[in-house]
């Protein structure tokens, strides 16, 4: 059988991937214009930002609006750690909005709060140089938010560590992935394409009566990010299985 014959914006993304690899664009270096590519291709513009769009998605280019495309520096992965160890963000530079509002739509559900009800919401961008690198955006009920915890900072802190006190006690953290494409406004806040993939986690933290405590919202770009979540085993569920 014949191997198919790869597609012009294939083309496109091979050789200005090599480019990159061998050197000949350096991280940081400014490709030439979107106008100069497609003429030395020999190709629409359509096509040559399609070209462009693959790389993106693979990390190798960053699109900055007005400015052009530039060859993307080499970014550190994030593992994201789940359960009781769960950070809410990366232990590097981060920047921090925290606001007043109520619960509406899917927040009053997430919380299992009446609508209206008063929410502290925190946003963590955490930035790797000067690149954002992860988004977060968690939500506490009104009167939870911990007053000696630094909420607020950009310190990472483990949800146990940061209800530690809480009473009732923290009892169960449910944590659901799934893999997406990113919103308009998250692609914009990470400035990643919308066509490179996320790890999208949902994170809800409840005490033993089953009040929700706690509900984070995290995007993670795919390019950079991974999971660990890791189950110890106690003695005695060992030897009960002997």
């Amino acid at each position: 059988m014949s191997r198919p014959v790869p597609s012009r914006r294939q083309t496109i993304a091979d050789d200005l991937r090599h480019q990159i690899s061998t050197g000949h664009f350096k991280a940081g270096d400014r490709l030439p214009s979107e106008a100069q590519l497609a003429a030395h291709y020999t190709v629409s513009t359509p096509t040559l930002r399609s070209a462009l769009a693959l790389l993106e998605g693979e990390g190798l280019v960053e699109k900055i609006h007005g400015s052009g495309n530039f060859v993307r520096h080499a970014l550190r992965k994030i593992t994201y750690v789940g359960g009781g160890d769960a950070e809410a963000i990366a232990p590097r530079g981060a920047t921090v909005r925290t606001a007043q509002l109520q619960a509406h739509g899917h927040l009053a559900d997430l919380l299992d709060v009446p609508p209206l009800s008063p929410l502290t919401e925190i946003i963590y961008v955490t930035h790797e140089a000067k690149a954002p690198h992860s988004l977060a955006r968690i939500y506490i009920p009104g009167g939870l938010t911990p007053t000696d915890s630094p909420v607020g900072s950009s310190v990472p802190v483990t949800i146990a560590t940061r209800f530690v006190d809480l009473r009732p006690p923290l009892a169960e953290i449910q944590e659901r992935l799934s893999a997406r494409l990113p919103t308009q406004e998250e692609a914009a806040i990470l400035r990643i394409s919308t066509s490179l993939a996320v790890l999208s986690l949902t994170r809800v933290a409840t005490d033993v009566t089953g009040r929700v405590v706690e509900a984070a919202l995290l995007v993670l770009p795919g390019d950079r990010a991974d999971a660990l979540f890791t189950t110890r085993v106690m003695a005695a569920e060992r030897s009960a299985k002997k």
